[in-house]
């Protein structure tokens, strides 16, 4: 018996050895520090929306500008972190700058008291640090893996950042136990744990993250005309396009989660627990889809997340509600990050040159979160003027407009080449 436990036992470490071997250990150090970083953003994100409509008293319109500041705002400066760190060559130190001013950031937070300006100032300075680190990252993480198992490597690396986003609430809603949710200090508590949290995401990056500096490619293939000459490929503007439609057709989340605890009357110290229930379906989800997309085509995988978000926005008015309906919109809600998020980039990355890999990501993801701010700008306007309901309603249909066209966009310019298995 114990010569075959050695036996299973030896399998086993082969096969765990076979799995870092397909994706590389440094996507696994670069999850690492997603992972901890995520611990430290969803303690924010996971009270930001409580803080912003219950304690400063924001409408649904100024909330909208202010989640669409808190993603799109800033989207400019992934062109400039995405085409320095491909000039450079040195994605790790750029990404590293990134995660060190979200870090930063989040003790402005206490500073900024309830000064809507300040707030917003504030939010720009930690959206700059997600914007320089965000294209860097996906670059390092698709030169760290083969093509063809670039969606199980972005599956691997998103799944362990939400467990990161699964913990985070976790810990945002343990800190305001400990110090009284009603307490005056109680968000300031949860700024500066988090704050500690992201200082440590950086220690991870800088111990254990290697770059991949491949060698230098000739000057004019990385210059501004070159990042430009992008625009002329076919395929890159319509993955381009695409991703402005879908990140049009995509509301915050703190909208649905204040929708969700507006149906089912939830306390607000269950709030947090929101998160958590959609994060944790991503956590389990992001590997398998992942690993689907490489085997059955990316751009399926994408669309068939966008077909889940659909759900979810009908789901938010539909005539049945209690605690089954909110699992499976939770269910659905992470399901959707699960088959986009890592799957869009993995289905943009053979497009693209690899001297100006991390400039076209930057582009693509740009333009997605601009789209964003648009879309969160819109709804939360939509909602002030018409009502939750009608504005839900009107994001549901352009849900469906944006999962139509972008099948239109890139079935054509994708059907050649590596294109092919999108």
């Amino acid at each position: 018996m114990s010569t075959i436990g050695l036996q299973r036992g030896g399998t086993a470490g082969k096969g765990r050895r076979r799995g870092i071997a397909a994706v590389g250990t440094n996507v696994l150090a670069l999850g690492a520090v997603s992972l901890v970083t995520d611990i430290s953003s969803e303690m924010v994100t996971a009270v930001l929306p409580l803080y912003f409509v219950l304690t400063l008293q924001m409408s649904p319109a100024v909330y909208g500008v202010v989640d669409g500041l808190y993603t799109g705002a800033t989207a400019l400066l992934r062109l400039v972190g995405g085409y320095v760190a491909d000039r450079a060559r040195r994605r790790k130190a750029v990404a590293g700058i990134g995660y060190g001013v979200s870090a930063a950031a989040k003790l402005g937070l206490l500073a900024a008291g309830g000064s809507v300006p300040a707030i917003g100032a504030v939010i720009v300075a930690d959206r700059a640090g997600k914007g320089l680190r965000t294209a860097p990252r996906d670059a390092l993480i698709t030169l760290s893996a083969p093509d063809a198992g670039l969606g199980r490597a972005f599956g691997l690396h998103r799944a362990m950042d939400s467990v990161g986003a699964f913990a985070g609430p976790l810990v945002a809603l343990g800190v305001l136990a400990l110090v009284g949710a009603q307490s005056p200090g109680a968000f300031d508590a949860v700024f500066v744990t988090s704050f500690c949290v992201a200082a440590a995401a950086v220690v991870i990056l800088v111990l254990f993250v290697r770059d991949r500096r491949e060698a230098r490619p000739p000057a004019h293939c990385v210059s501004p005309a070159a990042a430009f000459a992008l625009l002329r490929d076919a395929r890159v503007r319509a993955l381009l396009a695409a991703a402005c439609l879908l990140g049009l057709a995509t509301i915050g989340d703190g909208f649905v989660y204040l929708l969700l605890m507006r149906r089912e009357e939830f306390g607000t110290g269950w709030f947090p627990l929101l998160a958590v229930g959609a994060n944790l379906s991503y956590l389990l989800l992001a590997a398998p889809f992942g690993t689907l997309a490489d085997r059955f085509g990316r751009l399926p995988v994408v669309l068939g997340g966008y077909g889940g978000l659909l759900a979810v926005y009908l789901l938010l008015f539909c005539p049945l509600s209690g605690a089954a309906i909110t699992i499976l919109t939770l269910a659905l809600y992470g399901g959707f990050y699960a088959a986009t998020d890592g799957v869009l980039m993995a289905l943009a990355a053979p497009v693209l040159p690899k001297a100006l890999r991390t400039t076209g990501i930057a582009l693509i993801q740009t333009g997605q979160a601009l789209a964003y701010f648009a879309s969160s700008v819109g709804f939360g306007l939509a909602w002030h003027s018409w009502g939750p309901a009608a504005a839900t309603r009107m994001a549901a249909g352009a849900v469906l407009l944006a999962v139509a066209l972008t099948a239109v966009l890139l079935v054509r310019p994708t059907a050649s080449g590596e294109g092919a298995r999108a």
